[in-house]
């Protein structure tokens, strides 16, 4: 997976950077340090600098008061040991009692290496002898037999080099290493949080560092799986109810309709009662159409109804729809008005012939049922390159914005106005929408340009 690779590049990246910053941030202390540490001060340079003060008169050796108050001032002594005689021929007056007043070339080489007495010392070449410049014994420690191979100083940046290359060559090892059971671990969770996703059954080994995880996405996939079986039930279980219903009425619903048609063609009964008679016929067929209606639908909606596809003239499916409601105007309420362009003859599709005829006479059908008064029905098609746009619209009440807003975006057309007597379900528009989608297109419902009611059905070529 990509996102285990991702994962395992951001660690190395986090890691690197880590090391680079660590490194830097030291070097940078240990600089700062060494510097603040040698820069301001040096033994040596104020030895010399108090052996070139220190002077010769005719009352003996005097050093200047400036010098004197900075010795004072490091709480550092001085003596001055002559040449000739290697005595000490001049002392400051913070000189300790055990300082020796006689030295041997032996002693002197000792103290301008290392120490008298335990306080560490530093020389500077005076007139006629060498100061010594004494400290404290804890202000100091001297590296009395340092020295260093001159191939050595002259390989340090490599040396250096190579032993940050090998410690950064060490961490990344045992950051892998350290991190190797965990992407082993993150590797199947995240597998299983694909195939979770996809509501695919999951099943990952609980053990490694993330086991608690897999064990709880192990749970979920159990319940999704448990869930998912207990809805295919309940959804199998009303399909089936729903087709056992429909099926058992049509049975009695054929015999009102049979019964109802003799009465009224019936000569023995009055007028009123043929009026009655004739309302029980139309119900009768409007239930009828219901519940072939909703048996429809419920087969549309579980995949239960299987779509004959070819390639079809859209055109000429539209045509023969529209000429089947002409015929059927007998009072020319509902003129219906060819709208697609005379240069236009083909438009072909891959379609299932009989439910496209269907959805476009629920269409046509929907316009009729919601303008009682009449009103001018448009059919056109258009093609447009890669899609079929099959319209249908009117010109009469037509419906709000906000029903417009609900029928675009709510999944069922259930709607019911507040007339009783001719109660609208709105399965017609919810078949449509099935049907369409069987065949991998969209419906797009707005206001008509005139002034009523508009459906278009784009439908991939």
């Amino acid at each position: 997976m990509k996102s285990i690779s991702k994962l395992i590049r951001r660690f190395v990246g986090i890691m690197a950077l880590s090391t680079i910053l660590f490194s830097i941030l030291n070097i940078a202390f240990f600089g700062i340090v060494f510097v603040r540490n040698t820069s301001t001060f040096s033994p040596w340079d104020m030895a010399g600098y108090a052996a070139a003060a220190l002077q010769l008169t005719d009352y003996g050796y005097s050093i200047s008061d400036d010098v004197m108050a900075k010795l004072k001032e490091q709480n550092a002594w001085a003596i001055l040991i002559d040449n000739d005689t290697r005595q000490v021929e001049w002392q400051t007056d913070n000189l300790p009692n055990n300082i020796p007043m006689q030295y041997t070339l032996s002693d002197i080489a000792e103290l301008t290496r290392g120490y008298v007495d335990g306080y560490p010392t530093f020389t500077g070449k005076a007139q006629d002898g060498l100061l010594v410049l004494g400290y404290s014994k804890d202000r100091f420690w001297k590296h009395t037999r340092g020295s260093w191979d001159y191939n050595f100083i002259a390989n340090l940046p490599k040396n250096i080099i190579i032993i940050l290359a090998i410690n950064t060559a060490l961490i990344f090892l045992i950051y892998v290493a350290a991190n190797t059971k965990m992407s082993r671990s993150i590797r199947p969770i995240m597998n299983g949080i694909q195939d979770l996703s996809s509501g695919s059954p999951v099943c990952i080994k609980q053990n490694g560092v993330l086991y608690e995880l897999a064990e709880k996405i192990n749970k979920t996939s159990e319940i999704l799986q448990m869930q998912a079986e207990q809805l295919r039930k309940k959804e199998t279980a009303r399909a089936n109810w729903i087709a056992g219903v429909s099926h058992d009425v049509r049975t009695p619903l054929s015999m009102i309709m049979g019964y109802a048609g003799q009465l009224e063609n019936s000569k023995n009964l009055s007028e009123t009662e043929q009026k009655k008679a004739a309302a029980i016929v139309k119900q009768s067929n409007r239930m009828k159409d219901l519940i072939n209606d909703l048996n429809l639908a419920s087969k549309l909606e579980y995949d239960m109804q299987p779509l004959t596809i070819k390639q079809e003239n859209a055109i000429s499916i539209v045509r023969q729809v529209v000429v089947d409601f002409m015929n059927m105007d007998i009072d020319d309420k509902f003129p219906i008005e060819w709208k697609t362009s005379p240069t236009l003859s083909v438009c072909y599709i891959n379609a299932d012939k009989d439910l496209l005829k269907r959805a476009i006479a629920n269409l046509i059908q929907n316009s009729i049922n919601h303008n009682e008064n009449g009103c001018m029905i448009y059919a056109s098609v258009d093609d447009d390159n890669n899609t079929c746009m099959i319209c249908i619209e009117d010109s009469g009440i037509g419906v709000s914005d906000e029903q417009i807003d609900k029928l675009n975006n709510t999944p069922h057309y259930m709607v019911c106005d507040t007339n009783t007597t001719e109660q609208r379900h709105g399965l017609g528009l919810l078949i449509v929408k099935q049907i369409i989608k069987g065949h991998k297109g969209k419906i797009l419902i707005d206001h008509s340009e005139y002034g009523g009611f508009k459906v278009a059905l784009i439908i991939p070529k």
